[in-house]
């Protein structure tokens, strides 16, 4: 029995992930479109990992835990990497909040209960969560710790008080990060560790979808303006992540890794300031 790996949302972030922690190890491959699970699955397994491509809807608690059997089949899971998600210019409010809010908070919950002692976890948050401004401490007590199934009945997340999907968007990232610290205090109590990284504008073709949505304009002046004054890459988002999931990270947990070239600085205190 292998150690087993098992990334949720088959794109160039998560298998760019995977690929860095992979090797040795089998790599479960799951999506909501089983055809993009399979594709990425057989780029990986043409250059030497062991992969298995299965289709999870991460909006669907009984979709996760099937996910997580099929998994277990092959061993204890040790690593897990949470890539899934959909964009401001994908989805409406109700889905960005049940696929990314409420999908990645029973999936950290859910692979708590069974990660090997010793394992380790990351999820892909958004620098958009940054980005907006503070809820207070109430709110955020709220998002960290409502039980999950308890969660889209907040008030803070009631269709009322959304302006509009990228606002949405917001608040789910924003959940993610506080879920992320809850959580860690429930998988240290198996020596495991769980942390989020909140990319900025990352090439990919979630992106390009971006850059020619409505938002397009939006997010090349974040990019263009930046410090960085480019977009980033999945391998430097790897890169992070390699770190947060291996023994030189190991005092790192429930933490946040912002990695946008600066915008969410720039946006503050530069030249993305909002006039």
């Amino acid at each position: 029995m292998k150690n087993v790996v098992l990334l949720t949302g088959a794109g160039q972030i998560g298998m760019a992930i995977a690929r860095r922690i992979g090797h040795g190890k089998k790599i479960i491959i799951s999506d909501k479109n089983i055809d993009n699970a399979e594709n990425i699955s057989k780029i990986m397994r043409e250059a030497g990992f062991d992969t298995e491509a299965f289709e999870c809807d991460i909006s669907s608690r009984d979709s996760i835990k099937n996910i997580i059997k099929k998994a277990q089949k092959y061993g204890e899971i040790s690593y897990f990497i949470n890539a899934a998600g959909v964009s401001p210019s994908q989805a409406p409010i109700e889905s960005i909040l049940k696929v990314d809010l409420y999908g990645t908070a029973v999936l950290l919950e859910e692979v708590g209960k069974v990660i090997k002692d010793g394992g380790s976890g990351v999820t892909i948050s958004s620098q958009s969560g940054h980005r907006m401004k503070q809820l207070g401490a109430e709110i955020d007590e709220q998002l960290a710790m409502t039980p999950t199934e308890e969660l889209l009945d907040l008030e803070v997340l009631q269709p009322e008080n959304i302006n509009d999907t990228l606002h949405a968007y917001q608040l789910a990232k924003r959940c993610n990060v506080k879920r992320v610290m809850y959580e860690a205090c429930r998988w240290g109590e198996k020596g495991a560790r769980i942390n989020s990284i909140s990319p900025g504008i990352i090439v990919t073709p979630l992106a390009l979808d971006e850059f020619n949505g409505p938002r397009g304009d939006f997010y090349k002046n974040m990019f263009a303006n930046c410090p960085s004054g480019r977009p980033g890459t999945a391998d430097e988002v790897a890169s992070i992540a390699k770190l947060l999931m291996s023994d030189e990270g190991a005092f790192i947990t429930g933490s946040d890794i912002l990695i946008d070239g600066g915008a969410t600085a720039s946006y503050f205190y530069g030249k993305l300031r909002p006039e």
